[in-house]
């Protein structure tokens, strides 16, 4: 499970109930990136603050602490927090692909893959006669 810390202004309401949701949502979101990520943190703002009021006002930005390497982070504006949430979220998934896929590509990266494992690749191929 990714550690999923949350941080809000203070005209964000139900910080404890975001914590638990954000955690529930990202972890279910991101785990195939499980074993690559150490922990994500959340920040939710209100640009105009409550007293404002406007358009689209909500930031969160989402930051995911990779296992040795540069954290990745993205931001995104809603009308609403929860809009402003998901986006962030569906940006950090295509974050997260764009940069394993190229360590895939160049550096072949170690994870658990049933690709290495001897008596899976024996059964799958057959020996060459």
């Amino acid at each position: 499970m990714i550690k999923v810390q949350v941080n809000t202004s203070n005209d964000i309401d139900n910080k404890d109930a975001l914590e638990r949701w954000a955690s529930d949502y990202l972890n279910e979101q991101l785990a195939r990136f499980g074993q690559d990520l150490t922990s994500i943190e959340v920040q939710m703002t209100d640009e105009n603050h409550a007293a404002k009021g406007g358009g689209v006002d909500k930031r969160c930005m989402l930051e995911a602490r990779v296992n040795g390497r540069a954290p990745v982070a993205v931001t995104h504006f809603a009308p609403d927090q929860n809009l402003a949430f998901r986006g962030a979220a569906d940006k950090l998934v295509n974050a997260l692909d764009h940069t394993f896929g190229k360590l895939d590509r160049r550096e072949h990266r170690v994870r658990d893959t049933i690709r290495r494992d001897p008596e899976v690749i024996a059964d799958v191929v057959p020996p060459q006669s």
